[in-house]
């Protein structure tokens, strides 16, 4: 059973409407009931609990994190509100080993750019349009039980160039009704950690219910699950 720690703002749920409509309780809360699921002894797969950008520390203090297997970030308007005292914490536990999963404009996030290394900027239209991912490594766990395509009938449109180091592995590609292109589902290793940009989930839209999005998420978090491997050791040696 994997330690999860759900992160999100908590802005948009609470200023706007149109996105309360959508996720009443906030996204992390819909993110942790699709991560929480039981099987049919009823036991659920993962340990998870969320944490939110407006609590002590944004929610995620040394301990915290410490007793973390796998993160996952939602950001949006407010990546410049986060502490980089926070950030280089989250940073330095990927680097030991926790997961990072970054969800939609997460890119932009203070952990993810130091991760990276880049500005993680892309081209984007929030028009509402169709989107299809489609699976582009049928054979990465990411992508065990789903079929060759999602179609998600309303989204915002992320468009290339994305500025981002090319991925380890690319699982996801989508298309766009605009006929733009995106590297939606990108696998990388930063130190001991395994981290996955997942690029669905903006916020007026209903993605984090979609059932194959959902799937995702869960196998993305068993993916970066960390695993033992033999001791790392650095510095003189005798």
């Amino acid at each position: 059973m994997a330690a999860v720690t759900i992160w999100n703002e908590f802005r948009h749920e609470r200023e706007d409407d149109e996105v309360a409509a959508v996720y009443p309780d906030g996204m992390h809360e819909t993110i942790a009931d699709a991560l929480s699921e039981r099987d049919r002894d009823g036991e659920s797969d993962h340990d998870v609990r969320t944490a939110t950008l407006d609590e002590p520390e944004h929610g995620l203090s040394e301990d915290v994190l410490e007793r973390t297997d796998v993160l996952l970030w939602w950001g949006h308007e407010a990546h410049d509100e986060v502490s980089d005292a926070v950030a280089q914490r989250v940073q330095k536990r990927v680097l030991e080993g926790m997961g990072l999963i970054v969800l939609h404009s997460g890119h932009y996030s203070k952990p993810f750019k130091r991760l990276m290394g880049t500005t993680c900027s892309l081209q984007y239209r929030e028009d509402g349009a169709k989107e299809r991912l489609w699976v582009v490594d049928p054979g990465h766990p990411i992508a065990d039980g789903l079929e060759e395509c999602i179609d998600l009938p309303r989204t915002e449109m992320y468009g290339e160039p994305f500025d981002v180091p090319e991925p380890d592995r690319l699982v996801f590609n989508s298309w766009f009704e605009g006929g733009e292109v995106f590297r939606s589902g990108c696998c990388y290793r930063r130190g001991s950690g395994r981290i996955f940009y997942f690029r669905p989930g903006h916020e007026t839209y209903p993605i984090y219910e979609n059932d194959d999005v959902r799937r995702v998420l869960r196998n993305a978090v068993e993916w970066a699950t960390p695993t033992e491997g033999a001791p790392r050791t650095f510095g003189e040696r005798d």
